[in-house]
Protein backbone atom coordinates (compact mmCIF):
# COMPACT_ATOMS: atom_id res chain seq x y z
CA UNK A 1 0.00 0.00 0.00
CA UNK A 2 1.35 3.42 -0.96
CA UNK A 3 1.15 6.10 1.72
CA UNK A 4 0.01 9.55 0.60
CA UNK A 5 2.03 12.13 2.51
CA UNK A 6 0.78 15.22 0.68
CA UNK A 7 -1.85 16.13 3.25
CA UNK A 8 0.10 15.30 6.41
CA UNK A 9 1.64 18.02 8.56
CA UNK A 10 4.95 16.98 10.08
CA UNK A 11 6.23 18.28 13.41
CA UNK A 12 9.95 17.97 14.11
CA UNK A 13 10.06 17.15 17.83
CA UNK A 14 13.86 17.61 17.76
CA UNK A 15 13.34 21.33 17.12
CA UNK A 16 10.79 22.43 19.72
CA UNK A 17 9.92 26.03 20.54
CA UNK A 18 10.17 26.43 24.30
CA UNK A 19 7.62 28.91 25.67
CA UNK A 20 7.96 27.90 29.32
CA UNK A 21 9.35 30.05 32.12
CA UNK A 22 12.02 28.35 34.22
CA UNK A 23 12.20 28.20 38.01
CA UNK A 24 14.91 29.99 39.99
CA UNK A 25 15.44 30.91 43.64
CA UNK A 26 16.12 34.57 42.90
CA UNK A 27 14.01 37.60 43.70
CA UNK A 28 13.40 38.02 39.97
CA UNK A 29 11.53 34.73 39.68
CA UNK A 30 7.96 34.96 38.40
CA UNK A 31 5.55 35.52 41.28
CA UNK A 32 1.82 35.78 41.97
CA UNK A 33 -0.72 35.43 44.79
CA UNK A 34 1.61 37.23 47.24
CA UNK A 35 3.94 34.27 47.70
CA UNK A 36 7.64 34.58 48.48
CA UNK A 37 10.28 33.41 46.01
CA UNK A 38 11.02 29.66 45.60
CA UNK A 39 13.50 28.10 48.02
CA UNK A 40 16.41 25.90 46.94
CA UNK A 41 18.24 24.46 49.93
CA UNK A 42 20.82 21.66 50.30
CA UNK A 43 19.96 18.63 52.38
CA UNK A 44 22.26 18.63 55.40
CA UNK A 45 22.67 16.27 58.34
CA UNK A 46 25.47 15.10 60.63
CA UNK A 47 26.46 12.42 58.14
CA UNK A 48 25.65 14.14 54.87
CA UNK A 49 26.23 17.47 53.18
CA UNK A 50 24.28 18.18 50.00
CA UNK A 51 26.46 20.93 48.53
CA UNK A 52 29.72 20.23 46.70
CA UNK A 53 31.03 23.76 47.31
CA UNK A 54 30.79 23.07 51.06
CA UNK A 55 32.51 19.68 50.97
CA UNK A 56 29.66 17.45 49.89
CA UNK A 57 30.03 14.78 47.21
CA UNK A 58 26.90 15.81 45.30
CA UNK A 59 24.53 18.75 45.01
CA UNK A 60 21.37 17.38 46.64
CA UNK A 61 18.71 20.00 47.25
CA UNK A 62 15.13 20.36 48.36
CA UNK A 63 13.11 22.73 46.20
CA UNK A 64 10.00 24.46 47.57
CA UNK A 65 7.74 26.24 45.11
CA UNK A 66 4.12 26.73 44.15
CA UNK A 67 3.27 25.83 40.52
CA UNK A 68 0.42 28.36 40.41
CA UNK A 69 2.60 31.24 41.52
CA UNK A 70 6.18 30.53 40.49
CA UNK A 71 6.50 28.69 37.19
CA UNK A 72 4.88 27.50 33.97
CA UNK A 73 2.46 24.71 34.85
CA UNK A 74 -0.32 22.51 33.50
CA UNK A 75 -3.72 22.08 35.11
CA UNK A 76 -6.77 19.85 34.76
CA UNK A 77 -10.19 19.96 36.40
CA UNK A 78 -8.59 18.66 39.63
CA UNK A 79 -7.54 22.26 40.27
CA UNK A 80 -11.09 23.14 41.30
CA UNK A 81 -12.79 19.85 42.28
CA UNK A 82 -13.26 18.33 45.71
CA UNK A 83 -11.82 15.05 44.45
CA UNK A 84 -8.14 15.22 43.55
CA UNK A 85 -7.62 14.32 39.88
CA UNK A 86 -4.01 13.97 38.79
CA UNK A 87 -2.84 15.78 35.67
CA UNK A 88 -0.59 12.76 35.00
CA UNK A 89 -3.63 10.51 34.68
CA UNK A 90 -5.75 13.06 32.82
CA UNK A 91 -3.21 14.11 30.20
CA UNK A 92 -2.28 11.13 28.03
CA UNK A 93 -1.13 12.84 24.82
CA UNK A 94 1.81 15.23 24.79
CA UNK A 95 2.23 16.65 21.29
CA UNK A 96 -0.42 18.87 19.76
CA UNK A 97 -0.89 21.04 16.72
CA UNK A 98 -1.05 24.50 18.25
CA UNK A 99 -1.93 27.96 17.04
CA UNK A 100 -0.46 31.12 18.54
CA UNK A 101 -2.51 34.31 18.61
CA UNK A 102 -1.66 37.75 19.98
CA UNK A 103 -4.36 39.68 21.80
CA UNK A 104 -4.54 43.25 23.00
CA UNK A 105 -7.03 43.07 25.91
CA UNK A 106 -9.79 45.66 26.18
CA UNK A 107 -10.32 47.84 29.24
CA UNK A 108 -13.56 47.76 31.20
CA UNK A 109 -14.65 49.39 34.44
CA UNK A 110 -15.62 46.87 37.10
CA UNK A 111 -18.19 47.20 39.87
CA UNK A 112 -15.55 48.62 42.21
CA UNK A 113 -14.91 51.47 39.80
CA UNK A 114 -11.48 50.12 38.90
CA UNK A 115 -10.22 49.28 35.42
CA UNK A 116 -10.00 45.65 34.34
CA UNK A 117 -8.18 44.43 31.24
CA UNK A 118 -10.12 41.59 29.69
CA UNK A 119 -9.96 39.11 26.82
CA UNK A 120 -13.44 38.94 25.28
CA UNK A 121 -14.79 36.35 22.79
CA UNK A 122 -14.62 38.73 19.82
CA UNK A 123 -10.86 39.08 20.35
CA UNK A 124 -10.35 35.37 19.64
CA UNK A 125 -10.35 34.81 15.84
CA UNK A 126 -12.54 31.96 14.62
CA UNK A 127 -9.74 30.57 12.47
CA UNK A 128 -7.59 30.14 15.57
CA UNK A 129 -10.01 27.57 16.96
CA UNK A 130 -9.25 24.82 14.46
CA UNK A 131 -6.14 23.67 16.33
CA UNK A 132 -5.77 21.18 19.16
CA UNK A 133 -4.09 23.76 21.38
CA UNK A 134 -4.56 27.51 21.48
CA UNK A 135 -1.70 29.69 22.73
CA UNK A 136 -2.74 33.20 23.77
CA UNK A 137 -0.02 35.84 23.92
CA UNK A 138 -1.14 39.11 25.50
CA UNK A 139 0.10 42.61 24.80
CA UNK A 140 2.27 44.26 25.87
CA UNK A 141 4.64 41.35 25.28
CA UNK A 142 8.10 42.06 26.67
CA UNK A 143 10.89 40.37 28.56
CA UNK A 144 9.53 41.56 31.92
CA UNK A 145 6.94 38.75 31.78
CA UNK A 146 9.68 36.32 32.83
CA UNK A 147 10.16 38.05 36.18
CA UNK A 148 6.81 39.74 36.73
CA UNK A 149 5.30 40.04 40.20
CA UNK A 150 1.56 39.92 39.51
CA UNK A 151 0.44 40.10 43.14
CA UNK A 152 -2.33 42.63 43.83
CA UNK A 153 -2.01 44.11 40.33
CA UNK A 154 -5.29 42.84 38.85
CA UNK A 155 -3.70 41.28 35.75
CA UNK A 156 -5.49 40.53 32.48
CA UNK A 157 -8.13 37.78 32.59
CA UNK A 158 -10.70 36.10 30.33
CA UNK A 159 -14.36 36.97 30.03
CA UNK A 160 -16.24 33.81 31.05
CA UNK A 161 -18.02 33.83 27.66
CA UNK A 162 -14.71 32.89 26.03
CA UNK A 163 -14.90 29.47 27.67
CA UNK A 164 -17.97 28.39 25.71
CA UNK A 165 -16.47 29.62 22.44
CA UNK A 166 -13.34 27.57 23.06
CA UNK A 167 -14.92 24.32 24.28
CA UNK A 168 -17.32 24.32 21.32
CA UNK A 169 -14.30 24.22 18.98
CA UNK A 170 -11.61 21.61 18.34
CA UNK A 171 -9.35 23.22 20.96
CA UNK A 172 -8.59 20.92 23.88
CA UNK A 173 -5.76 22.82 25.53
CA UNK A 174 -5.55 26.51 26.34
CA UNK A 175 -2.12 28.02 27.03
CA UNK A 176 -1.83 31.54 28.41
CA UNK A 177 0.91 33.93 29.55
CA UNK A 178 -1.13 35.03 32.58
CA UNK A 179 -1.18 33.94 36.23
CA UNK A 180 -4.85 32.96 35.85
CA UNK A 181 -7.70 32.92 33.35
CA UNK A 182 -9.92 34.44 36.04
CA UNK A 183 -9.81 37.78 37.82
CA UNK A 184 -7.21 37.92 40.61
CA UNK A 185 -9.84 38.79 43.21
CA UNK A 186 -13.30 37.43 42.39
CA UNK A 187 -14.44 36.09 45.79
CA UNK A 188 -13.58 32.53 44.76
CA UNK A 189 -16.05 32.33 41.86
CA UNK A 190 -13.42 31.18 39.33
CA UNK A 191 -16.05 31.54 36.63
CA UNK A 192 -13.82 30.72 33.64
CA UNK A 193 -12.25 27.72 35.37
CA UNK A 194 -15.66 26.22 36.08
CA UNK A 195 -17.02 26.99 32.63
CA UNK A 196 -13.99 25.60 30.79
CA UNK A 197 -13.92 22.32 32.72
CA UNK A 198 -17.75 22.25 32.98
CA UNK A 199 -17.58 21.71 36.73
CA UNK A 200 -19.71 20.59 38.51
CA UNK A 201 -22.47 19.71 35.99
CA UNK A 202 -20.49 17.86 33.33
CA UNK A 203 -16.86 17.51 34.43
CA UNK A 204 -14.58 17.64 31.41
CA UNK A 205 -11.52 15.39 31.74
CA UNK A 206 -10.14 16.29 28.31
Amino acid sequence: MKLNLNNIDFIDTNKPIDISISLTNSESNLSAWSLEKPIFEPVNSKEFKGLVSEGGKVNFRNIFFNPHAHVTHTECLGHITENIYSINKTLNTFFFKAKLITINPISRQNIDGLTDFIITPDLIPHDSLNAEALIVRTLPNNISKKSMNYSSKNPVYFDVLCADKIIQSSVKHLLVDLPSVDRESDNGRLAFHHAFWEVPKNPNFE
